[in-house]
């Protein structure tokens, strides 16, 4: 099963945010959390990973392009498409300066909207600031590391740092979805074309990494084996 695509609506509008939250759900890629002010979303957008967000240009409490600039600010990188009535181009330069990536003007289709999330998403997903979740961990292959969560008795936790090959082999499947990989096709992805690295070569950096992210040693409960190749727990 393919990891779904964490999207966090942010808008005053009830009867608006009921409407998105339906759309997505017609879309096995996605999960939606939505809210209904500004504070909410920031504290969200804070505590909670999220591939996306949406965010309402006027709400009550404060106004949207605030909360764009203060989730930048945090050092949260996640794409921002943000929603508004105001068609005047003076709007949009402030919400585009405010660290938004799009600007969407209401009324607007859900395929259209959609299409710019889509997009937007790819777009992240090859930029240096992509985080994904592998298992119980935080994937940054930007920084070749994985972060575990907290430790519930506050301890510090350690970084998982990773070589660039075991990065490239993670975030490869973590792009297939859960789907098996094939050996001679992550050679090809990872390595390039070099006649001189075989199987063998693959299934050393496999076992390496497995002792790094496995939760017991000898189990392979994320990095699994399959019938030719190799797959990641999705869950």
């Amino acid at each position: 099963m393919a990891v779904k695509k964490r999207v966090l609506v942010v808008d005053d509008d009830e009867m608006l945010r009921s409407e998105l939250v339906e759309q997505f759900a017609l879309y096995d890629e996605f999960e939606t959390v939505d809210v209904g002010s500004g504070a909410e979303g920031l504290s969200l957008a804070k505590s909670q990973t999220f591939d996306m967000i949406i965010l309402d240009v006027d709400m009550p409490d404060m106004q949207g392009t605030d909360v764009a600039q203060l989730i930048r600010s945090a050092g949260i990188a996640t794409p921002i498409v943000m929603l508004t009535g105001n068609t005047g181009e003076a709007s949009e330069i402030l919400g585009l300066n405010s660290g938004a990536n799009d600007y969407v003007t209401k009324p607007f289709r859900f395929g259209v909207l959609l299409a710019r999330l889509r997009a937007h998403l790819r777009t992240f997903e090859q930029s240096e600031d992509a985080v994904f979740t592998v298992g119980p961990f935080s994937f940054k292959p930007a920084a070749k590391k994985l972060t575990p969560p907290e430790d519930p008795s506050g301890r510090p936790v350690r970084d998982i740092r990773l070589t660039e090959k075991e990065t490239n082999i993670l975030k490869y499947l973590y792009r297939a979805g859960g789907k098996a990989v094939a050996r001679d096709e992550l050679l090809e992805e990872v390595w390039g074309y070099n006649s001189g690295v075989t199987t063998h070569t693959l299934e050393t950096h496999v076992y390496r990494l497995r002792q790094k992210i496995e939760p017991v040693k000898g189990e392979a409960t994320l990095l699994l084996t399959q019938p030719g190749g190799y797959s990641l727990a999705m869950s």
